[in-house]
């Protein structure tokens, strides 16, 4: 069964992580470039495979002691937290342009992009730090893909009027600070449990 509020929570954390990263950018260039529906197919492919991948890794996690699962995820909270925090503006990524503009060749090169830019990527890390927190790989998986997705739609069809209403540092700073929020939350129940 499907849990909302985990699925909730893990699209807020991801969704606000993912807004101000390189894919983001990639999206939009890919999206000016070629037919929008082509490019989400791709892009929304990558990361249908990184959060299976994310949330197989996190659900290992949950044979683990408890406490320990709990310390670990703290602690990647923080670091990660501490990444955004010292993230540097990202320049757009250059993308080799497809020869022609038929599905095949541009959804294949938004879905090359996305599986390699995002392989280790923090919110991949951050998705297998959820699936271990909540031992809920399916509402976790849900979350996230939602999340990544919706960040992709944005970047390929309106993501130049995000960007200037809305500075870059506001939403990494907020980001920053829920993974911070649930850092410091994990860490406390490793140590009270």
């Amino acid at each position: 069964m499907i849990s909302f509020t985990v699925t909730a929570v893990v699209f807020g954390v991801v969704f606000l992580a993912e807004l101000p990263d390189k894919t983001a950018l990639a999206g939009l260039v890919l999206g000016t470039r070629y037919r929008a529906s082509y490019v989400f197919a791709g892009v929304a492919a990558a990361f249908a495979v990184h959060v299976a991948l994310a949330v197989a890794a996190g659900s290992v996690l949950t044979l683990l002691p408890q406490q320990l699962v709990q310390a670990l995820t703290g602690v990647l909270f923080l670091g990660g937290a501490a990444v955004l925090l010292m993230k540097k503006d990202e320049d757009e990524t250059e993308v080799r342009k497809p020869e022609n503009q038929s599905f095949w060749k541009v959804s294949g090169a938004g879905f090359m992009l996305i599986l390699v830019a995002e392989f280790g990527d923090l919110t991949q890390i951050m998705t297998a730090n959820l699936a271990a927190r909540y031992d809920d790989p399916l509402s976790v998986g849900i979350g996230a893909v939602l999340a990544l997705w919706s960040v992709a739609a944005i970047g390929i069809v309106g993501g130049k009027a995000l960007m200037r209403r809305v500075p870059l540092t506001l939403i990494t700073k907020v980001a920053a600070l829920l993974m911070l929020g649930l850092g410091l939350w994990s860490l406390w129940e490793a140590i009270a449990g």
